[in-house]
């Protein structure tokens, strides 16, 4: 959730305070425009996006398209999003692939940017995609880099080509001339090289650049850049732009930047369009960049798209299936519970997921609270169970949770909660697979659920206290009784049911006049 969250939150803010007004005035949008400004500058935004992003806000905010809307907050927030939408580029744009295999794609930018890490995210992508990629170790001066990348590509399951140990050892032209030679004889469809960076800016790192694009020709030269530089995020690409020119940017450490200026700026002061966002430590922590999604991550309004895209990656529709006939035969068991949790994890960090819902940042003091090793401990529980002790909850005695605690190394009270947990759960999608309103707990019986008997126990609740008073006060009791014999309604008992709605009661029934069904007819549309 850190993603934008400063951003987010003064916008949010911002926003908040024009949902009060039914019409916007000059001085309004003026106000909404200023505290819009300042937002954008804290959040290390160049001063050049700033000014021309709030001009084109300010412009259509007081133009005609807000003034006839029917909702002018609503309005204003849609031209915020579609100008935030123009600045991050406009358009996704994709990966160029090459017509005669090998893609060549050749990564640049500074040093401690996160380069080698990224180049394993981006090769482990393109496995997933269908593709051979082969990664190359041009990065001959930083220590032990050839050795990081290697390591990286082991992890992503990629091939690696290191001719040279690094270490200040080696020609990066010819081992990126070579590289793009074997790829062709191995067959390997994409080439991804990691070149050397540099701490700063330097006119050594730039010719080694250019002269390793010189050489190798490549479909794509991605520059990737550290999201938390700020305002130093334009100088860097400005000067990448003049000296090896780029053909697309990687956002890297995205999740760690609570500004987001970097995202902001580059797009817009360079003119190429952000490929890629790197959100994570992990290999998987990657992702093809959207803007229209960031601009409405940005305004909180979630990303439900990529949502859906990473729970169909993980989850098996046919295995999704079963579950729901388990579900509807009462035979969903923790067996099943666990498969349903692995598939989940599988689908990448529960927390991101969380944060991607629409209003995801009202809740974000929860979500930084949330801890996901509470997923792994509830596996090591489910996991020290016997095969029929999963099947079936009712054989887990006091002697066998017990023994399931000591194995996972947990409590007894850990493993009750969690068969509790799971009986309620299953009990409740139970009921919502055949159709019914589940009875969640600390909460009354829902409308139209059923309640399983709650209405009967209310009903007979009722009639046990319309028999009479019980009032310790004679007189107060003789009152009472005679009031329930004349069926006028008691002092101080509560109203009967239907009285919230307007309409009269009669002996504890509703009795809706004329005038009232004609008014629900006509809602109705009948």
């Amino acid at each position: 959730m850190a993603t934008f969250g400063n951003l987010s939150d003064r916008l949010a803010e911002t926003f908040k305070n024009l949902r009060t007004k039914g019409k916007l005035s000059a001085a309004d949008v003026d106000g909404t425009v200023r505290e819009i400004r300042r937002a954008l500058l804290d959040a290390d935004v160049s001063l050049d996006v700033v000014k021309q992003f709030t001009s084109h806000v300010r412009e259509r905010a007081l133009g005609d398209e807000v003034n006839k809307a029917l909702n002018p907050a609503q309005q204003v927030v849609q031209i915020v999003n579609e100008e935030l939408v123009a600045i991050l580029g406009g358009q996704q744009r994709r990966l160029q692939f090459a017509k005669n295999p090998p893609t060549v794609i050749m990564l640049a930018g500074l040093q401690g940017a996160g380069k080698t890490t990224l180049a394993g995210k981006l090769a482990k992508w393109l496995v997933k995609d269908g593709h051979t990629p082969m990664l190359v170790a041009a990065d001959l001066q930083r220590p032990n880099a050839v050795n990081q990348l290697q390591v990286v590509g082991s992890q992503a399951g990629v091939t690696v080509f290191a001719p040279e140990p690094g270490n200040g050892v080696g020609d990066p032209v010819k081992v990126a001339k070579d590289a793009v030679k074997q790829a062709e004889r191995a067959q390997h469809d994409v080439v991804i090289i990691d070149t050397a960076g540099r701490l700063g800016v330097d006119a050594e790192m730039m010719k080694q650049a250019a002269n390793i694009r010189k050489a190798t020709n490549p479909d794509e030269v991605l520059f990737v850049i550290d999201a938390m530089i700020g305002q130093d995020a334009v100088t860097t690409a400005k000067a990448f732009q003049e000296g090896v020119d780029f053909t697309g940017v990687v956002l890297s450490k995205l999740d760690g930047d609570a500004r987001g200026g970097a995202a902001l700026s580059v797009a817009s002061v360079t003119g190429r369009p952000i490929i890629f966002a790197s959100t994570g430590e992990g290999l998987d922590d990657f992702e093809p960049f959207h803007p229209d999604r960031m601009a409405s991550r940005i305004l909180d309004l979630g990303d439900i798209l990529t949502l859906i895209e990473q729970a169909q990656q993980a989850f098996d529709e046919e295995e999704a299936m079963k579950v729901a006939e388990k579900l509807a035969t009462e035979q969903f068991t923790l067996e099943d519970f666990l498969a349903q949790m692995q598939q989940l994890r599988g689908a990448g960090s529960i927390k991101k997921m969380l944060g991607m819902l629409p209003g995801a940042g009202g809740m974000k003091q929860q979500l930084e609270n949330f801890d996901e090793r509470e997923i792994v401990r509830t596996e090591a529980i489910i996991q020290s169970m016997t095969p029929a002790e999963r099947k079936n909850t009712k054989l887990l005695n006091g002697s066998r949770r017990l023994r399931i605690a000591r194995g996972a190394g947990m409590t007894v009270t850990d493993v009750n909660q969690l068969v509790q947990r799971f009986e309620q759960a299953a009990k409740m999608m139970k009921t919502v697979a055949r159709g019914g309103m589940p009875q969640i707990p600390g909460m009354g019986p829902m409308p139209g659920g059923g309640g399983h008997g709650g209405g009967k126990r209310q009903a007979a609740k009722g009639k046990k206290k319309a028999s009479g008073s019980r009032s310790g006060n004679p007189a107060k009791r003789a009152a009472e009784n005679q009031a329930i014999t004349d069926g006028r309604p008691v002092a101080g008992a509560p109203a009967a049911s239907g009285a919230g709605f307007g309409l009269g009661t009669k002996g504890g029934a509703p009795t809706p006049s004329a005038e009232d069904l004609a008014k629900v007819q006509k809602l109705l549309g009948r």
